[in-house]
């Protein structure tokens, strides 16, 4: 049998690792496909930071995140991969835009980590596992060292974390090719030739075609130019950007809590050898470009694909998207308030209707197996994700979560009337803004910081 995976980003390299550990795939020749030399620098997965956290309102993924997490506290997060310590969520009632749908996810979220998680409430010092702040005072005291306002209310959950993402990444391809299992080429996918049921061939610049039993697509957001997803998951692009510290200030700042704030999406990591990351997990920026149709020759259609520093060297993030994250770390850290940027980064996501996977056989070509649409919280799992896809390729439901999520995940039964997928979960910023547009304005009043 032979296995093509295309990109080794979160979902295609733990799928190849997961399919190298299985008796049932040891006749099986793995090939995984990358567009660019590993590690992609474009790739969502390959950044300074990621909060690894089982807050979830869903239950379904805190459970998933009760298998993740014990991989992260032992080898997969050794060497400084992972750092616990803590995940402070707020809600900020100065901006109403979101404020309900914030206080509802903070709700269902600490109702989760409680019952589902068993983790114990009560003040840090006292053995508490979860800290419930419920004025600014309490926000204050878990948040001192920033030394602005962070939130009005909220909880800390100490148990949570971030991980050193392209690290993370690292580890796993490294424990991929130990395996011995599994053909890395560097090689860009032009299409996929289909056939009436099945994938015929995948093609590659140059002319090249490639057969297999299996194809396991994995592009992320990237997914548009090789199958049409219109209505059911779009590109969108999230803003991040960074700024250098001082060796006091990363002691000083170091060793605090994420701060997530669910009214505007805004977040701050900690800092990590001196660079600190504000960002945004907003509904992003569409970015519609004619390409060809994907299934079908001759024709086109119009989606969002990335556009990224590979592109476009001098591309840096919106005006909207620097005064935003400019006015987050003046907020929260004033100290830092007008420190450029060092860089400024277009992070692009795989958005689905309500944030979940699109993990999936194709219903139309039987060959074809989808695993897309992360919609910004895939990475967490990396180090369990890819046994959970490959029980969807085999068609096994080992446990219950296992049955919840396949239906989660499944392939939709119909597609949403418009094109571009704006999600219905919860982010911050505002819904329907167009890249180009975007770039186009300027405002005074936003202290640019251009590379």
């Amino acid at each position: 049998m032979l296995y093509h995976a295309l990109r080794s980003g979160v979902f295609g390299l733990s799928t190849a690792y997961a399919l190298a550990q299985r008796d049932a795939f040891k006749n099986t020749s793995i090939t995984l496909l990358e567009r660019l030399d590993f590690p992609a620098p474009d790739a969502a997965s390959i950044d300074s930071s990621r909060i690894i956290r089982p807050d979830y309102a869903d239950p379904a993924y805190a459970a998933l995140m009760a298998e993740a997490h014990p991989h992260w506290r032992g080898d997969f997060g050794a060497e400084g991969r992972y750092s616990e310590a803590g995940l402070c969520l707020v809600q900020d009632s100065g901006d109403e835009s979101g404020d309900n749908a914030a206080h509802y996810y903070l709700i269902k979220a600490l109702e989760n980590v409680k019952s589902k998680l068993g983790l114990k409430v009560g003040r840090r010092e006292e053995g508490g596992q979860v800290e419930l702040l419920e004025t600014p005072d309490d926000v204050a005291r878990v948040t001192a060292s920033m030394g602005g306002d962070c939130g009005r209310r909220g909880y800390v959950n100490w148990t949570s974390g971030w991980a050193d993402a392209e690290a993370g990444m690292r580890y796993l391809r490294k424990s991929v090719e130990s395996t011995g299992r599994v053909q890395f080429r560097t090689a860009k996918v032009t299409r996929l030739h289909y056939d009436k049921d099945r994938v015929e061939t995948v093609e590659l610049v140059g002319g090249e075609q490639l057969t297999a039993d299996l194809v396991v697509l994995a592009t992320g957001a990237w997914m548009q130019k090789l199958v049409d997803l219109r209505g059911i998951a779009s590109a969108t692009g999230q803003v991040l950007a960074y700024i250098d510290i001082t060796q006091e200030e990363q002691d000083r700042l170091g060793g605090n809590p994420t701060l997530l704030c669910e009214t505007n999406g805004m977040f701050i990591i900690p800092p990590r050898d001196r660079v600190l990351k504000v960002a945004r997990h907003g509904y992003g920026y569409a970015n519609p470009k004619t390409s060809p149709h994907p299934e079908r020759p001759g024709e086109t259609i119009k989606v969002s694909l990335p556009r990224t520093k590979q592109d476009d060297p001098n591309l840096n993030i919106a005006p909207e998207g620097d005064k935003a994250c400019r006015d987050y770390l003046a907020k929260c850290i004033p100290s830092l308030a007008t420190r450029p940027w060092t860089q400024t980064r277009i992070c692009w996501y795989s958005d689905t209707p309500v944030g979940d996977w699109l993990i999936s056989y194709h219903p139309t070509y039987r060959n074809l197996f989808v695993a897309t649409g992360g919609s910004g919280h895939a990475y967490k799992f990396l180090p369990v994700i890819g046994e959970r896809i490959v029980d969807l390729v085999m068609g096994e439901e080992r446990d219950e979560l296992g049955a919840e999520l396949g239906k989660k995940w499944k392939w939709p039964a119909q597609r949403r009337e418009e094109d571009q997928v704006w999600t219905d979960d919860w982010r911050g910023g505002v819904k329907g803004m167009i890249l180009d547009e975007e770039l186009a304005k300027v405002d005074g009043a936003v202290p640019r910081s251009r590379l």
